[in-house]
């Protein structure tokens, strides 16, 4: 499984999206369930995922999958 796709299993496991879902699309607020709750839930799934902690700016920051996939990337992933 290719780091994206596991960045994409960290969002199904913490947020209950399809593995069809729009991606892209995901953001907080607008995506139902993505909520702050969920939010923290989502923030731990992908430093467990990927074996690092997120800076609190970038937690705060991450509200969309795009925001998500260059957050993971800073911390070099590569995606």
């Amino acid at each position: 499984m290719d780091n994206l796709e596991r960045l994409k299993g960290a969002f199904i496991q913490a947020l209950g999206v399809a593995p069809d879902t729009d991606f892209e699309a995901l953001a907080y607020g607008p995506t139902q369930g993505w909520d702050s709750l969920a939010h923290m839930t989502l923030v731990a799934e992908i430093e467990n995922t990927f074996d690092f902690m997120m800076a609190t700016d970038d937690v705060i920051g991450m509200s969309s999958f795009g925001n998500a996939r260059q957050i993971v990337g800073r911390y070099g992933v590569q995606l």
